[in-house]
């Protein structure tokens, strides 16, 4: 396969991507099986790597606005390790094709979440300062068994499909620990590193089989796209962008849908 494809097709990627400011993971998916002839269980480990690239690369600029809860995070992504690992495990013994079906359910069930979702709901963020501990310790605020239930949870998502599991991780952190949507969004990236380097890692039987250049060009050119994206995500309407988000995962789970009932 020309490796051109891998690099049109993730620019074109991450420009929504960037434009919806999600989705990276569970979008990348079904584009590296349905257009870059992927293999589902590989597609899944790829894309992991798209989302730590994507992760690292975003995370500095939140840490310099002061969007990152450091301690909240690690203690929220560590939970979710264990979830992780046993999805992975689950996902590389579970069928091609159920697995492809089970992803189609996932994109309903979000992006009708997203037709839901009137705009962002903006949690109001608490002042941080370095110098405040309370700033940064909201899990010790929440349940204990509600916290773990959640990382644990997101974690799965992330291990069984391949995904960055952002849609579960900030609203669990909005929800259970009250933090605010933007900063939530921030500290999603450091779960998210944590989270997707557990399932990548547990998934060490099946690296060997991946063809490399294809989702590594995927995930570097979806990469510059997200800073096109970014630009003109600035000049719509967030409830806009989460109902364009919401019809798009529709549309893509029709499309992975029909794939997998046809044998792809």
């Amino acid at each position: 396969m020309s490796l051109v494809l891998p690099v049109v097709i993730g620019v074109a990627v991450g420009i929504v991507v960037g434009a919806l400011g999600a989705g990276g993971g569970i979008l990348a998916v079904p584009v590296l099986v349905h257009l870059l002839g992927q293999e589902p269980h590989d597609a899944a480990t790829g894309s992991l790597v798209l989302v730590i690239l994507t992760a690292l690369t975003a995370l500095p600029a939140r840490a310099r606005a002061h969007d990152v809860r450091w301690r909240d995070g690690l203690v929220f992504g560590v939970l979710s390790i264990l979830g992780s690992i046993v999805g992975s495990r689950l996902s590389v013994r579970v069928d091609p094709t159920v697995l492809m079906a089970a992803f189609t359910v996932l994109l309903v069930g979000v992006g009708i979440a997203m037709l839901r979702h009137h705009g962002t709901v903006d949690v109001a963020d608490p002042p941080q300062s370095a110098a405040d501990p309370a700033a940064s310790t909201a899990v010790h605020h929440a349940s204990f068994a509600a916290v773990a239930g959640a990382a644990t949870a997101a974690g799965l998502l992330t291990g069984f499909f391949g995904v960055g599991g952002g849609f579960a991780v900030v609203p669990a952190l909005t929800l259970v620990l009250g933090i605010g949507m933007r900063t939530a969004s921030g500290t999603s990236l450091l779960v998210m590193m944590l989270s997707a380097g557990a399932a990548l890692g547990a998934r060490w039987d099946t690296i060997a089989h991946v063809d490399w250049p294809i989702p590594l060009l995927f995930a570097g050119a979806s990469m510059v796209g997200g800073l096109l994206g970014t630009r003109a995500s600035r000049r719509a309407e967030p409830e806009i962008l989460s109902r364009a988000f919401g019809v798009l995962l529709l549309l893509v789970a029709l499309g992975n849908g029909t794939a997998t009932l046809l044998g792809r």
